[in-house]
Order: structure tokens, then C-alpha cells, then sequence
């Protein structure tokens, strides 16, 4: 089983470097169809990257990004001793099939790993929940949107309206750094550790997704708005659309905490899942 699984994911990975989803595809063609140039050109570009990737089953950015996975395992799911290894397994496999650029250093050395593994990484983030089937999503992390990432423990006291500022005011300061047009995920709420977790998280909703709570998906619609109106645009060369969308997830916090997360995700908003049930079938999934 493991090295079926093994097998799978290394595919799972080609197709989410290689192949951008629909949603985000359609949102970029939108995009183009509704902007002025030279907007216009660099999305046209964008879009025809995306195309060739495709017909030549080659990934559509240099940066490959950090493999990252999120894991929803049944708790009666029968193969939870092989995940792990072969999730790892599957990313030295894909990273010499596709070939991805090894992006894995080690921190103290500066020496690269060449096989995108090492000292946590892949990173695995792991949830149990009910059932008898195990749900795998990959999103390759490019480097670029991942440094336009930021985290700030706000004073409660500014309320919502300060963490909307917080976020408007970074996001220009990022401009055309993380490769706009770009998707945002956002936590509010836990700890440090708990908002970025539900940041990078939100970044797995199809864009145009809105959150189940009512006022949380009414900040979204406000944040996407209001970024877009700063005329960043595409490639930070101006325009009308600077962010795709805005997701944003919530936890609870302590009474003298109020942690804001920003997990920026460039154009190439790549992920891809796959499903396995008890008897080991696995099948994709959007």
C-alpha cells in the first residue's frame, strides 16, 4: 500500500504544479477580460503560461514551492501507518520525475537537501475526523507569496475595524512582491501559532467561496474590494485586480489577544486532493 499511495501522491504533486485549478484559472480569465492594459498583457501572459504548462506537462513556475499537505484521516481508516513515509516517499519521487527544483535547505548549513525533504518538510498538517476514508490535499507554497506572509498580535481593543487596517495596510505594502493577482488567507483568533495555521488553511477554499458565517464572508467581500481599489494589479504593474479573492478563518481568542495572520498566495494558487477508502481505492478530486 505504501507504495501505491507513494505512486499516487508523486502524481498528485505533478498535477498540482503542472495543472491550475478551474476556479482560479476562470477567476484570472475574468480578471484579463475586465482590465486595461498593460494589465491586460501581463494577464494574457499569465494565461497562456498556464496553457503551455499543460500541453507541455511541465509546472507552470520555476518555483515548485514547499510541499505542504493537509491530512483529514477517518479515525477508522486502516492505513495510517504508511501515510506519512509515503507522502515523503512521494515527494522525492516527484521531485525527480517532474522534475521540481528542490527547494528544502538545511538552516544552518545553507546545504539543499535536492529531494524537497528534510527537517519537517513535507510539512504534514494532520486532522482525525469521523469516518473510514483519509482526504490528502497538496499545495505547493511558492517562496515568493510566502514572504509577504506576516502575523501581528493586535490589541482587542481595535476590534474588527483595526484588523481590516492591519490587513489593507500590509497588503500594499506587499504590492507586487508575492506575484499578484494573489489569493489571501487570513486567521483571527487562537494564538500565533493557531491564526497562521487557519491563514495558510484558508488558502485551500476555491476562490469565490465565501465563509459560512455571515459577517466574516461580508468582511471578505469589504477586503477584497478595498485591496483592489489600491490599483496594485497584476505584477504590481496597476490595474483593477490585485487580489483574486480574500478567505478569511476564525478561532476564539483570549481576552488580551486578538492575532491577525496574513498566508499570501501568488497566481499560481496550485492544489490538488486525492481520497482513499478502506480498501485502499484511490481516486482525485477538485
Amino acid at each position: 500500500m505504501k507504495e501505491k499511495l507513494a505512486n499516487e501522491i508523486a502524481n498528485l504533486i505533478a498535477n498540482a504544479v503542472i495543472d491550475l485549478p478551474k476556479d482560479v484559472e476562470d477567476a484570472l480569465r475574468k480578471a484579463m477580460e475586465n482590465e486595461e492594459e498593460p494589465a491586460k498583457t501581463q494577464l494574457k501572459a499569465i494565461l497562456k503560461n498556464i496553457e503551455l504548462a499543460r500541453q507541455q506537462r511541465k509546472p507552470m513556475c520555476q518555483d515548485t514551492g514547499t510541499p505542504t499537505f493537509y491530512v483529514e484521516m477517518g479515525y477508522n481508516f486502516p492505513y495510517k501507518d504508511v501515510i506519512r513515509e509515503a507522502i515523503i516517499e512521494g515527494v522525492r519521487k516527484a521531485t525527480k520525475e517532474v522534475p521540481l527544483r528542490p527547494n528544502a535547505v538545511d538552516i544552518l548549513t545553507g546545504k539543499n537537501s535536492g529531494d524537497n525533504t528534510g527537517l519537517h518538510i513535507p510539512y504534514i498538517n494532520w486532522e482525525l475526523v469521523d469516518g473510514e476514508e483519509c482526504k490528502i490535499t497538496v499545495m505547493p507554497k511558492g517562496g515568493g507569496s510566502e514572504n509577504m506572509s506576516t502575523l501581528k498580535m493586535l490589541k482587542p481593543g481595535v476590534g474588527i475595524k483595526g484588523v481590516k487596517k492591519f490587513v489593507l495596510e500590509w497588503m500594499v505594502e506587499a504590492a507586487g512582491n508575492p506575484c499578484p493577482p494573489t489569493v489571501v488567507g487570513i486567521g483571527i483568533g487562537g494564538g500565533s501559532d493557531i491564526a497562521m495555521k487557519l491563514a495558510k488553511k484558508a488558502l485551500l477554499r476555491k476562490v469565490g467561496e465565501r465563509h459560512s458565517n455571515k459577517e466574516i464572508a461580508k468582511m471578505e467581500e469589504e477586503l477584497l474590494n478595498a485591496i483592489n481599489s489600491t490599483g496594485i494589479g497584476a505584477m504590481g504593474l496597476g490595474g483593477k485586480t490585485t487580489v483574486l479573492d480574500v478567505h478569511i478563518e476564525i478561532a476564539h481568542r483570549h481576552p488580551a489577544s486578538l492575532p491577525v495572520a496574513i498566508a499570501v498566495q501568488c497566481w499560481a494558487n496550485r492544489r490538488k486532493s486525492l481520497k482513499i477508502d478502506k480498501e485502499g481505492r484511490i481516486w482525485n478530486i477538485d
